[in-house]
């Protein structure tokens, strides 16, 4: 006699749910994860990023560097302007040329003395030289420490800075990318001689000696700017912790 038939078991209707929930939270721990990781990656990067530009920056070809040094060099010496511009080195390596402020500006202003053009002409001529454009150009001006008052010039931190801003406006008309230049007034804080002697005296000499503009050349970078990412991160948190509020 035959057995009857068992009716088939009933599956476990909790059991899929099991399996999915399981799933689910493997699949939010694996996005949690992968954030977390691509955030560390990407801070990592901005930092390493950030300081391979600064290496790549600061090497130069050693050649291409002594040969503008020496083309400045020939520049100053063909213009008959020896002494009143100076080509040398800085300790970092920039090539530096300081330009003589009674020489090349009119007094007690920030115009172009007629002398300075040809000098100038030649100077931004061979900056702008295909070879060279990896060179920035950072042009400071410097005062000495007698005041000056003027309707345009209220004191000399707004001389030097005119001055400094001339030299730049001088290259940027004549074809020398405004992206490779920048301009700083110094006032008198940073005389190359004393201005004065120990009783306060001015020193006629040093003063004229400190009235100057310097370029400073290299391949160092002109701005240093947040790097996008990293800006817009930061504008997104702080959009995030203003609609929390």
């Amino acid at each position: 006699m035959s057995m009857p038939a068992q009716p088939p078991e009933e599956e476990d209707k909790e059991e899929w749910m099991a399996t999915y929930a399981d799933a689910i939270t493997l699949l939010m721990a694996f996005f949690v994860l992968f954030f977390s990781f691509s955030k560390v990656d990407e801070e990592k990067y901005d930092s390493v990023a950030e300081g391979l530009n600064k290496n790549m920056a600061s090497q130069e070809r050693p050649s291409e560097r002594k040969e503008l040094e020496k083309e400045l060099a020939e520049i100053v010496m063909q213009e008959g302007a020896e002494e009143v511009a100076k080509v040398g080195t800085d300790a970092d390596g920039s090539i530096t040329l300081e330009l003589g402020g009674g020489a090349f500006f009119k007094p007690g202003g920030a115009e172009l003395a007629d002398q300075a053009i040809p000098v100038l002409t030649s100077i931004y001529e061979e900056l702008a030289s295909p070879i060279y454009q990896s060179f920035n150009i950072s042009v400071e001006g410097h005062t000495d420490d007698d005041p000056i008052n003027s309707p345009f010039f209220p004191s000399n931190w707004e001389l030097s800075a005119a001055r400094a801003s001339t030299v730049v406006r001088f290259m940027i008309t004549n074809g020398i990318k405004k992206n490779r230049l920048k301009a700083i007034g110094m006032s008198d804080t940073q005389p190359k001689v004393p201005n004065r002697d120990e009783e306060g005296t001015p020193i006629k000499e040093n003063m004229i000696e400190n009235r100057r503009v310097m370029l400073r050349i290299s391949r160092n970078p002109i701005y240093f700017a947040p790097s996008i990412p990293k800006f817009r991160r930061g504008m997104a948190n702080k959009s995030v912790s203003q609609s929390l509020e």
